[in-house]
């Protein structure tokens, strides 16, 4: 009898990779996998491409949702080489893997691809143009993957927050609740996006995956911001009396440089796949019920 195929979930115990297990926690046909083994999940390197291979094979893997990756943007700049290994070499590695099985990969990427510059919402046909090591490396994950010849899609995001881990909303949450002001930057523009709307919009596209050929796809929440913006109505919602004041990227130098205007235009998802793209602040009002 031949094995039910499955669908492979790489970097399992990062926010998104913990969302969607949360989200499948009651379905069959997902193995899980992560740099190292935990509760449930498999330990994979997703850059040996060997044990790639085997996991592929041993599980009959018929998709591969990639969220395995290097994220700490500012500390690519100083860590380049192991940056472009999980985040490009790694993607080779699975695209590879995938065009030999006959498996499809959806692959996360990012706004950070983008320069900023535009000055409009960026579309899925918008050059990349990146700035930082970080950004390069998910651009150039992207190419790979497309000259792959591997069946799949890529998805860009944004500003991903989560119950899990750490990110910009606990952050806040433990600034607001241990201060009376703080100050937040508010010359970048983006759209945060809650890893639960997230985890629902791929694993609805992971079925037309197997039909695609690269194709991107923008999401992330409805309604522009800036972090102050973001800020602010985290301590609103949240109750928290911290007073967030908004200050100038330049008050606070870092390596790596960010795009100051990132929103991604959700148009093309939403038509084609029919979904419903929350409101950010609507987003933010569910994860905060989850935390507090």
């Amino acid at each position: 009898m031949q094995k039910t195929r499955k669908v492979l979930v790489t970097g399992a115990c990062g926010q998104l990779g913990s969302e969607i297990r949360r989200q499948t926690a009651s379905k069959k046909g997902f193995v899980f996998t992560d740099y190292a083994a935990a509760d449930d999940i498999l330990p994979l390197d997703i850059c040996d491409a060997e044990a790639v291979a085997a996991c592929i094979r041993d599980h009959n893997i018929s998709a591969i949702i990639n969220c395995a990756a290097y994220t700490n943007v500012e500390k690519a700049e100083d860590e380049p080489e192991l940056c472009f290994r999980i985040n490009r070499d790694g993607v080779a590695v699975l695209a590879s893997a995938a065009v030999k099985a006959g498996a499809s990969l959806i692959q996360i990427s990012t706004d950070f691809v983008f320069d900023g510059s535009k000055g409009s919402p960026y579309i899925e046909t918008d050059s990349p143009a990146p700035l930082s090591v970080y950004g390069r490396s998910k651009a150039e994950a992207e190419a790979v993957m497309a000259a792959s010849g591997v069946a799949g899609i890529i998805i860009r995001t944004a500003w991903l927050y989560s119950p899990y881990g750490r990110n910009f909303l606990k952050t806040m949450l433990q600034l607001g609740s241990t201060r009376e002001t703080i100050t937040v930057v508010n010359d970048q523009a983006g759209s945060p996006t809650y890893s639960e709307d997230l985890a629902k919009a791929i694993l609805k596209l992971v079925p037309f995956a197997d039909s695609k050929k690269c194709e991107i796809y923008n999401y992330s929440n409805e309604g522009v911001c800036t972090w102050y913006d973001f800020s602010c109505e985290i301590m609103r919602q949240a109750a928290l009396g911290c007073k967030v004041i908004p200050v100038a990227s330049s008050c606070y130098p870092q390596k790596a440089v960010r795009p100051c205007y990132s929103y991604l235009d959700k148009d093309k998802i939403a038509a084609e796949f029919g979904l419903d793209v929350p409101q950010w602040q609507d987003s933010l009002r569910k994860c905060l019920e989850r935390l507090i």
